[in-house]
């Protein structure tokens, strides 16, 4: 499943995905995978990057359109 938001979140950041992959201690051909719906997200590193982005993992996974997280 290709999860065109995590391309949106990442270029909203002004981030490539060697920089974002560095930041998450990831290569950047691994998180392109991830990126392009070719490996799927593990679960640990979906929350990373709702963490990292300030959103809620159903907004990653683009089950709702509310970025919000539950607190």
């Amino acid at each position: 499943m290709k999860l065109k938001r995590l391309r949106d979140l990442r270029e909203d950041a002004d981030l490539t995905q060697a920089q974002l992959g560095e930041k998450l201690n990831l290569p950047q051909r691994t998180y392109a995978y991830y990126e392009k719906g070719e490996r799927t997200i593990p679960p640990e590193l979906l929350i990373k990057l709702a963490l990292f982005y300030d959103v809620s993992t159903d907004y990653l996974l683009e089950l709702t359109d509310n970025p919000q997280r539950r607190e």
